[in-house]
């Protein structure tokens, strides 16, 4: 994971694009560029916290603001019904490729378990 800016400070600055489907003060979330279920749009916080590891009491408006973000969301959409799953992942194990916590959310189909 880079160090520098990452290519989602680079989206909330508008340097890259991307197809945006919420905002508010607290939470950018966009398409994901390579999706895994029909809908898949990634929740990020407008301030970087590079890994869930780095949570802490400071910065803990910012995660609880995403959970309210996808909420209105899915409502939105009309997935709050059907279900979805939301995914945050953590340093190289979890998966985690960019350097700032963002929360995966994916719907549209019947998810399965275990996810990986």
């Amino acid at each position: 994971m880079n160090e520098t800016g990452t290519i989602f400070d680079q989206i909330l600055t508008g340097k890259i694009p991307a197809d945006v489907v919420y905002e508010d003060d607290f939470v950018l979330a966009f398409k994901d560029i390579n999706p895994q279920a029909p809908i898949h749009v990634l929740f990020i916080p407008k301030v970087r916290i590079k890994t869930h590891n780095d949570i802490d009491e400071a910065n803990m408006e910012y995660v609880n603001k995403i959970h309210l973000a996808i909420n209105k969301y899915a409502k939105q959409i009309g997935e709050d019904k059907n279900g979805y799953r939301i995914v945050m992942n953590c340093n190289k194990n979890g998966q985690q490729t960019v350097n700032h916590i963002h929360m995966h959310f994916l719907a549209g189909r019947q998810m399965e378990w275990p996810p990986g």
